[in-house]
């Protein structure tokens, strides 16, 4: 156990197994994507000074913490794992309560939802149907592959972003729209990679994941065409933004090549290699893809929202 651990069940007791299964080791990473959706609307400079703030960081908090935070505990409450998962080292057993707890936050979450909008309370009501469709039998849609690719990347790909933009209650203009499109794509790219690690617990579990069906060799092969189509989508935003290839724009242009270059290099060499590759290495490569993530959303807000 570690020190941050240990101290914390000293101060929550078993309370503390409730915590660590929201998993807020990813909420930097979900509150960063969801604020990008926040930043596209506004600007930078609208965002440097505050513009429309108070129903954004309202709604990123819905939305990291009930929403994303409830999926993942509700995920675990019926998944039970023994061994490492995303943002989660030697995960506690699930507490008693769990899935009720989950369920509850996501709930709480809806509610507050309805005062940022239409928007915004759509997109977290469609987001909590797809999280129980995809955790909690029967449906549990997690462990038929396929459905469990197209629940994340609409889910974690599109609306999360769009949730960000639906917060400030503006409207969204045709090339932003292509942007927060193309992450659908990236985030199909990322999802089979988060799974590559785990596969043999899957398969004991008997669920049928994306990458269990497709296997390693085909899962990077579709995470590079994934990427591929992300990056294109991505290039048509920029066209239809109306930036040109010389002068003024080429800066916008290099951004989204630095981003994709961060992509290849991750996905590349792993594609190569998988063969030689152990569970341990896939699930650096994992991480080293969410960095190739994280490039993505900073070359985006500097392209789209300056």
């Amino acid at each position: 156990m570690s020190a941050a651990r240990a101290a914390g069940y000293r101060l929550l007791g078993p309370r503390l197994d409730y915590l660590l299964h929201l998993r807020p080791a990813e909420w930097p990473i979900m509150a960063a994507h969801t604020a990008v959706g926040y930043v596209l609307a506004v600007g930078l400079a609208g965002a440097g000074t505050g513009v429309r703030l108070g129903p954004a960081l309202l709604g990123l908090a819905l939305w990291v913490v009930c929403l994303n935070g409830g999926t993942l505990a509700v995920n675990s409450a019926f998944d039970r794992d023994e061994g490492d998962v995303a943002y989660l080292r030697r995960p506690p057993l699930p507490p008693r309560h769990l899935a009720a707890f989950s369920v509850g936050l996501m709930a709480l979450g809806q509610i507050l939802a309805l005062s940022l909008g239409r928007a915004y309370a759509t997109a977290y009501g469609v987001c909590v149907v797809l999280s129980l469709a995809y955790s909690v039998p029967p449906l549990r849609l997690k462990a038929v592959a396929g459905a469990d690719w197209v629940i994340n990347m609409w889910g974690f790909g599109t609306l999360t972003p769009y949730a960000g933009w639906a917060s400030t209650g503006l409207p969204l203009d045709p090339a932003r729209g292509l942007v927060l499109l193309a992450f659908c794509p990236l985030f199909a790219a990322l999802y089979p990679l988060t799974q590559l690690y785990q596969l043999d617990e899957d398969a004991r579990r008997g669920d049928l994941t994306l990458a269990c069906i497709l296997g390693v060799r085909r899962s990077l092969t579709a995470a590079l065409a994934a990427a591929a189509l992300a990056f294109g989508l991505f290039t048509a935003a920029g066209v239809r933004a109306g930036w040109r290839l010389a002068g003024g724009d080429l800066w916008r242009w290099g951004a989204v090549f630095v981003a994709m270059g961060a992509w290849a290099v991750v996905l590349v060499p792993w594609r190569r290699g998988w063969e030689r590759l152990t569970p341990a290495d896939h699930q650096r490569g994992m991480y080293r893809a969410l960095g190739a993530w994280a490039v993505t959303d900073v070359a985006v807000v500097l392209a789209w929202a300056t």
